[in-house]
């Protein structure tokens, strides 16, 4: 039983609006009313400018790291698995409650800031090298889809390196993300082949 609500508060955590809640309350603002539509961080970064942007992009990022985290108030004699895998399952749920937000008609972002903070979860290294790659894609391509995509692709890789076979789960969980960013971002692959992708300036007005 605890187990179970546990799984559906990770999944409720991560169906807040961040972007929505912070548009409405902050600027009266429905940002999937306005530019590429999404409710994420590097839409309301477009339409509300970087100090929104930023303050959604933690708000995300926590949701990840606190829904991982609910295994830490979990009675230690329940635990039948790893509590890395414990981590992976209630993180994946709130990426997915971000994702398809029971709270926003079961549309929202893309996901990617509350990965980031479930990897942080599981291990700050991982997740800090993974927003050094991001970091160097965006500054070089001025794309956040292309830094989300080659940064949540190379976690498999530092995964392996960082924990070998010690972890399996987490080359599974790595799959998984893989499979999420290219599903998630399949109409930004889209526009980049075609040369249309938006982009987004971290040290330029990005507001439209």
């Amino acid at each position: 039983m605890e187990f179970y609500l546990a799984c559906i508060f990770a999944y409720l955590l991560g169906s807040i609006p961040s972007a929505v809640l912070v548009g409405k309350a902050f600027f009266g603002v429905d940002v999937r009313e306005h530019g590429s539509l999404n409710a994420g961080a590097t839409n309301t970064f477009r339409v509300l400018g970087k100090q929104a942007g930023t303050g959604v992009l933690l708000m995300d990022i926590i949701k990840g790291a606190t829904a991982a985290n609910l295994v830490l108030l979990m009675s230690q004699d329940s635990l039948e698995w790893t509590t890395m895998t414990y981590k992976i399952v209630f993180g994946v749920l709130a990426v997915v409650g971000h994702i398809y937000p029971v709270f926003a008609g079961f549309k929202g972002g893309k996901g990617i800031a509350t990965l980031l903070g479930l990897v942080f979860a599981l291990d700050p290294v991982m997740a800090l090298l993974c927003v050094v790659i991001f970091l160097v894609v965006l500054l070089s391509t001025n794309m956040v889809s292309a830094g989300s995509i080659i940064a949540t692709l190379s976690f498999g890789v530092i995964a392996a390196l960082r924990h070998g076979e010690a972890e399996p789960v987490l080359q599974i969980f790595a799959i998984f993300a893989m499979i999420l960013v290219l599903y998630t971002h399949r109409a930004n692959i889209g526009r980049i082949i075609k040369g249309e992708e938006k982009k987004i300036y971290l040290f330029g007005n990005n507001r439209k």
